[in-house]
């Protein structure tokens, strides 16, 4: 693995002398330090951190999570403040692979393909991918015929991963001095990808400057982040995660952007992670012309309120709603001595494990992915089991915790509804689904 110092982590290594994490005073796009509190939750355990058995003694400390917004002119930008030591967040045995998801694998698949058609890619073409995660992406591009590509992921062991299957991949957060060593040594980019990681920084300035400084005057650079209208509205509390700390809306992100060099030129909605926007940047005043989606899409973001008063009540309501009625049934389940369990090891299960009061109850969790398998859940420590423990334990409940795929799960394990089971998710609203109504609830 190509290995560099990373002086993000030095940057702030003075404020991670003392403690693993801060809370930040101004909005990462616009400096402004006019934040007020947009959505509260129970603090957490950083999401990904599963630990093995020989580790349940290592403390797993829990840090505040809550949604806050950017009240300066012009801006409205939605963030978490408290930022976790990156060495925490992305250790050197990160859990997540992108190329573990079918849905991920096909949706990279599209994504590399049309990049590819639309701005004439060929085996000249240089693409970098900013948190590259397994090299997944790359590889598709590869399959294009774009034989020059590059990924930069601050996981050690993702990087190694990549470079073992002939992605070639540095171990390293991505700053404007690596962006300078990229260009000096290979020349720069003619396409720069950050998907699903351009929330993932807190110095979202000096990302813009890192990305801009590899781009050369017809250069592109496309990204995907969570849209957080769809995450309100669709109540994605699995995206909200102590990596992802910025929470997009079109607006501030076009205009923060244009502050760095950067124009928005389009602007596509996709369904992929519950709902996110693929994002298409040039150089400003670059040659490409600019979509008329993006103005409709602001247009649709202030027309719904998203920049008023009380941008998130609707959210508010239905969320203290669910977490009422989610405790109301495991402590009814409780009395009755009960047994839960809980499907799927995602990172998305941690925050609703602590913001509505499931980890304490529940027994196990079954996954199907082999390497979450014989791990313990952050903070509770719940084991992870192979589904097959669902049927030999039998217990009473279980709880989607992978709420997403409720209906693609309920429906691959109608066995175990059979045998006598109940599962029950509890997002968008609380249902228990049994033998009884499981074909209403599919066909709903």
């Amino acid at each position: 693995i190509l290995q560099w110092q990373n002086p993000y982590i030095c940057k702030f290594s003075l404020r991670f002398m003392e403690t693993d994490h801060f809370k930040r005073e101004d909005c990462r796009l616009c400096n402004g330090k006019n934040l007020e509190i947009a959505v509260s939750f129970e603090p957490v355990p950083v999401a990904g951190a599963f630990v093995r058995e020989d580790q349940l003694d290592l403390e797993q400390k829990l840090y505040p999570i809550d949604i806050w917004r950017c009240n300066s002119e012009d801006c409205g930008h939605f963030q978490l403040r408290d930022v976790v030591n990156p060495k925490i967040l992305f250790p050197d045995d990160y859990s997540y692979f992108s190329g573990k998801s079918k849905e991920i694998r096909e949706h990279f698949a599209v994504y590399a393909e049309k990049i590819a058609k639309k701005f004439s890619l060929d085996d000249k073409s240089f693409v970098v991918d900013v948190g590259s995660n397994d090299g997944t992406l790359l590889d598709f591009f590869k399959k294009q015929g774009v034989n020059k590509v590059l990924g930069v992921d601050p996981a050690a062991n993702l990087a190694k991963y990549a470079n073992d299957k002939g992605i070639e991949t540095i171990a390293a957060m991505y700053d404007i001095k690596l962006a300078k060593k990229i260009k000096s040594e290979r020349g720069p980019a003619d396409v720069v990808t950050a998907n699903h990681v351009f929330a993932h920084t807190d110095d979202m300035i000096g990302m813009a400057k890192a990305v801009r400084e590899l781009m050369h005057e017809k250069s592109i650079f496309t990204f995907e982040v969570s849209y957080f209208p769809d995450v309100l509205d669709k109540m994605l509390l699995g995206s909200i995660i102590h990596e992802h700390l910025c929470y997009h809306t079109v607006k501030p992100l076009a205009a923060f952007l244009e502050r760095n060099d950067l124009e928005l030129i389009n602007i596509e909605r996709t369904p992929i992670q519950g709902g996110s926007i693929t994002c298409t940047a040039q150089v400003k005043r670059g040659s490409y012309k600019k979509s008329p989606v993006i103005n409709d899409l602001i247009k649709m973001e202030e027309e719904r309120g998203m920049y008023g008063s009380n941008p998130v009540g609707d959210f508010n309501k239905r969320l203290n709603k669910t977490k009422l009625e989610t405790i109301d049934l495991i402590d009814k389940l409780a009395a009755e001595e009960k047994t839960i369990a809980g499907f799927g090891a995602a990172r998305g299960g941690t925050l609703l494990n602590y913001h509505f009061g499931l980890g304490k109850h529940m027994k196990f969790i079954v996954d199907d992915d082999p390497d979450k398998q014989n791990m313990y859940s952050p903070g509770h420590h719940i084991k992870v089991y192979p589904t097959s423990k669902m049927y030999s334990e039998r217990p009473d409940y279980v709880a989607v915790l992978a709420w997403v795929h409720s209906k693609p799960i309920i429906k691959s394990h109608r066995k175990f509804l059979d045998e006598g089971g109940k599962f029950f998710t509890f997002l968008p609203e609380v249902q228990v689904i049994d033998k009884n109504n499981v074909d209403s609830y599919l066909s709903s």
